[in-house]
Formats: structure tokens, C-alpha cells, sequence
């Protein structure tokens, strides 16, 4: 594809189809960046154009990238309004139930709609500690000193590998938090993030800042409906929890089964800080996502807490990760995974101990459900250690739902139904409970749904 971004300015999205190095200029010109973030585009293009897909995980072959709409504005400008959004936008997060989530609990909430935020909004008691709270095209021009210091620099360079690559180029959108020194922000702040073009690409961009001794929540909602062409998620989430902050991300990823879903998220922890991740992975055709930890510090932590569920022609290849580089630092991760009707649920994790990370402990627990003899679970875990003054243990489960169990629940009144639904409910049931109330109802609702295919 070519196009001169010079004398065509009034390019739609339904034209802006394959990736080209003029696509990455009209994206940046129409955004006003400046001229680093330009730069940095198009070195991440450049990386991208000579990088070859990924040889490990699942066969990608099926994602059409030559075809990909890399862009779509929504044609909406942002608003802090439900009510001056346009209709069709409106009832796609009524359903979503946003608006009443806003009401009822939440400390801001930003709506993604395709490669633009359409809504942002921070309660003003918040607005009010210093807390900032913007999508990251935005927090570009407000605050352009401190993304430049944070962005795509320390945490997840550009050229971490080919999908961070295609992000750094074309990402449009996304969440920018700043949270000052020993301010503690008590209730939830809310990103989601909804594809709602077919054949197309979703790359926001999440950026969060924890400073010393300050402590936030943040949670993250994704979602696309289904079509006949492939799609592609390949956001990215970079996660700084300074000396003494605490940071909690919990993300519940309900994507269609024509989407890839390609996303990098990290964290650095330094000393003393603390991260916890909760992960609820449902839909996609190829989900490839490892949430991972970098913990810097003296006695840092990171807890991560997550749940895949693979259903008929799915590919849920997840896991996590720590990189311990500092004496006392803790990791503690817990991956379950259901999968049925010939899904492939899949634990790819890595526990790296550096020669300095003394007294170091890590624990990770892998337990599988498989409901039917067409479904898979692989486990593939992987531990380095430098140090031998260290804790670090994995278990790893794979289980059954047997006919005994079965015949046991359906005498006590319940149809076999019913009783598959109790056991994989018993199974995910401490994932669940670390959700926030609404989220949790969510994500019963949606392995119930799934549970009901």
C-alpha cells in the first residue's frame, strides 16, 4: 500500500488497509505528536519490517496481517458525557454495563472504541491528590516529559520482539495513570478497550505509574464481536511500581474466536514495592500472553493469579513471569485452565533468579481441568537460577471431571449440566474471589456462557 499523507488529508480508516511506513507517518501527523514519538515509530517500523514471526507457541499462520485495517479512528470525538456519545457507542457499553460500574464504584473510567478513546473521566476528589488520569494520546500533549521518560524505553522496549515491534509503529490510544508520592487511590480506575471493526488491529497503549509509597487499582476490560477475517489485539502494558507502592491490575480479555490475541504486559517493582496481576482469559483464536515481573528491588513482590478458559478451536498458550534481580524478592504465581470441545489450553512460564538475588522465593502452581477426552492441556515451565541460597518450588496438576463425580452431584438432585457447571466453578473459585464484585459476577457469567456452547 502507498498513500501521500501530504496531499491526502482526508483519508478514511476503511483506507488505511496493510502497513506501510506512510500509514505510520499519517497516524503520528493526525495525532500532532511530536517529533521523538515520530522517530520512535518509525524505528519500531523499521525493526518490525526485518523481524520474523515468533518460532515458539502456536501456529500463526492464520492471521491475515497483509489485510489488517492498522487504523480505525472512530470518528468520535472524546467526551466526558455518556450522553453526547453517539447512539450505536452508548448501547455497546450500556451492555457492557460501563456507565453503571462508573456510578456504582469506580474512580474514572476510560472507553476505547476500535483505535480511539471516545470516553475519560476521573472523580475530582482524585483530580484533587495530583492524580492523573488520561488516554495516552492526550497524556502525550499534557504531560510530554513524563511519557517520554516511561514510554516503550526501560520497561517493554519497541524491539522486545516482532509484536511489540508492529505496536510501537501503529499504537493509537490506551491508558496514561500517574499517582503521586503516598497518595492511595481507594477506589478502582477502569480502562475498556472494544474492537469493533472486522479485519483490524487494537494496539493501545497502557502506561501506569505507581510513585513511592502511593497505591492504586486499576482494572482492564476487553472485548470484540465476531466476524468472518481474522483480527489482531496486540496492545501493550508497561507497569512502574516505585520504592514502597503497591499496584493491583486485574484484566478480563473476552475476545471473539477470529481474534489474535498478541499482548505484551510488564512490570518493574523496586524496592519494597509490590504487583498483582489477575487474569481472566476467554474467547480468541490464539491468545499468546505471559503477564511478567521484573522485580528490581529490595524485598519486591509480584503475585500473579490467572484463568484461561479454551473451548472449540482455541489456542490459550498464557503463563507469567519473574525476574528476580535483588535479595528477598517474592513471586508467587497461580495459573488454572478449563479447557473443552478440543481446546488447547497451554502454561508457558518463566522463574529467573539472578546471582545477587539472595534469599530469594518463588512459587508457581499449574493446575489443569480437562472436561472431555477431545481437550488438551501442555505445561511448559521454565526455571533459571544463579544463586543457590534460594526457595523455588512448582506443582503442576492436570485433572478430569470423572464419571464418580458426576453420578455423585446427579444423585444429590442436579443434572449432569448443573454438576459440570458446580465443579468448574469449585475449580476457578479462588481466581474469582480475588476479582472485585462486578468482575467476578462477569466472569462467571462468561464461563457459564462458554460451559453452555
Amino acid at each position: 500500500m502507498s498513500m501521500d499523507t501530504k496531499h491526502n488529508k482526508e483519508l478514511t480508516p476503511s483506507m488505511l488497509k496493510g502497513l506501510s511506513r506512510e500509514l505510520v507517518e499519517y497516524i503520528s501527523e493526525h495525532k500532532g505528536e511530536p517529533e521523538w514519538m515520530r522517530e520512535k515509530r518509525f524505528a519500531a517500523f523499521d525493526l518490525y519490517q526485518k523481524t520474523p514471526l515468533p518460532k515458539f507457541g502456536p501456529d500463526l499462520s492464520g492471521l491475515d496481517l497483509p489485510n489488517l485495517c492498522y487504523y480505525a479512528d472512530p470518528g468520535v470525538a472524546e467526551s466526558d458525557d455518556w450522553k453526547e456519545l453517539p447512539k450505536d457507542v452508548i448501547e455497546t457499553f450500556e451492555k457492557l454495563g460501563i456507565p453503571k460500574a462508573e456510578r456504582d464504584y469506580l474512580g474514572g473510567v476510560g472507553a476505547q472504541y476500535d483505535s480511539g478513546v471516545v470516553y475519560h473521566r476521573l472523580k475530582k476528589s482524585l483530580a484533587d491528590k495530583g492524580v492523573i488520569f488520561e488516554n495516552m494520546d492526550t497524556a502525550l500533549k499534557k504531560h510530554p516529559e513524563l511519557v517520554k521518560k516511561y514510554f516503550m524505553s526501560e520497561c517493554v522496549p519497541a524491539g522486545d520482539h516482532k509484536f511489540t515491534m508492529l505496536h510501537g509503529a501503529v499504537w493509537s490510544g490506551g491508558t496514561f495513570i500517574y499517582v503521586p508520592k503516598g497518595v492511595h487511590v481507594e477506589m478502582p480506575l477502569q480502562a475498556y478497550f472494544r474492537m469493533n471493526r472486522p479485519s483490524s488491529g487494537q494496539f493501545e497503549h497502557t502506561l501506569i505509574i505507581a510513585d513511592e509509597g502511593s497505591s492504586v487499582d486499576y482494572i482492564e476490560g476487553c472485548s470484540a464481536p465476531r466476524y468472518n477475517a481474522s483480527s489482531l489485539h496486540a496492545g501493550c502494558v508497561e507497569l512502574f511500581v516505585l520504592p514502597g507502592a503497591r499496584m493491583k491490575y486485574s484484566s478480563i480479555e473476552n475476545w471473539s474466536a477470529n481474534t489474535y490475541n498478541l499482548n505484551t504486559k510488564r512490570a518493574l517493582v523496586y524496592e519494597h514495592g509490590s504487583i498483582e496481576w489477575l487474569n481472566g482469559n476467554m474467547g480468541s483464536a490464539v491468545t499468546m500472553l505471559y503477564p511478567s515481573s521484573i522485580l528490581l528491588g529490595d524485598s519486591a513482590r509480584t503475585e500473579s493469579t490467572g484463568i484461561v478458559f479454551a473451548g472449540a478451536g482455541q489456542i490459550q498458550d498464557v503463563g507469567a513471569k519473574a525476574d528476580h534481580r535483588a535479595p528477598n524478592t517474592t513471586s508467587i504465581i497461580r495459573s488454572k485452565s478449563v479447557s473443552k470441545d478440543g481446546g488447547i489450553a497451554e502454561y508457558r512460564g518463566m522463574v529467573k533468579i539472578a546471582a545477587n538475588a539472595e534469599n530469594a522465593v518463588s512459587s508457581v502452581v499449574c493446575d489443569s481441568l480437562i472436561l472431555d477426552n477431545k481437550s488438551q492441556s501442555n505445561t511448559y515451565p521454565a526455571v533459571k537460577t544463579h544463586n543457590d541460597k534460594v526457595s523455588v518450588a512448582h506443582e503442576a496438576r492436570v485433572g478430569r471431571i470423572g464419571e464418580k463425580e458426576i453420578f455423585y452431584l446427579k444423585s444429590r438432585g442436579y443434572t449432569e449440566e448443573e454438576a459440570i457447571k458446580l465443579i468448574v466453578s469449585g475449580f476457578v473459585g479462588p481466581v474469582i474471589k480475588a476479582l472485585p464484585l462486578e468482575y467476578a459476577l462477569e466472569l462467571n457469567k462468561l464461563i457459564e456462557f462458554e460451559l453452555e456452547k
